[in-house]
């Protein structure tokens, strides 16, 4: 689970002049069962959300709605990334800290996730995070 293991990948758009529709299957478009969806909106402008990475947990970002970036680090890598397409997704493995910032007036966050909201799967510590890491790393 390294940072270049996070991708953007492309989901269905179908074209329609009354207006476009995207689709995503668990499956088959993303590569885990969806158990919970959930979206974040209306963040004041310079906040920050995510700042956590999951032990089990994988997910899909989707830009809903405007721009947002999100910051992945693995512990020896970092990268950033613009998401401000609905019919684009961010695949996020496990074990990989991330932020959500820049979020333009009126974004959304679509997120999906490979299973329930389980408090014992985060890891909102930095530090905590990077140990994690290393004992992973061996």
């Amino acid at each position: 689970m390294k940072v270049s293991d996070a991708k953007i990948i492309d989901l269905p758009k179908i074209c329609d002049p009354r207006g476009n529709l995207t689709v995503v299957e668990e499956l088959k478009d993303i590569p885990f069962k969806i158990a919970r969806c959930y979206w974040i909106y209306d963040v004041p402008g310079g906040e920050s959300r995510g700042g956590h990475a999951h032990k089990k947990l994988k997910q899909l970002l989707i830009a809903l709605s405007g721009s947002f970036t999100v910051t992945l680090d693995d512990g020896t890598e970092k990268k950033t990334i613009l998401l401000n397409h609905p019919y684009q997704g961010l695949i996020l493995e496990t074990n990989i800290w991330r932020t959500l910032d820049d979020f333009s007036s009126g974004a959304v966050c679509m997120v999906l996730a490979s299973d329930i909201y389980d408090p014992d799967d985060y890891i909102y510590d930095y530090n905590e995070f990077i140990e994690y890491r290393k004992h992973l790393d061996g």
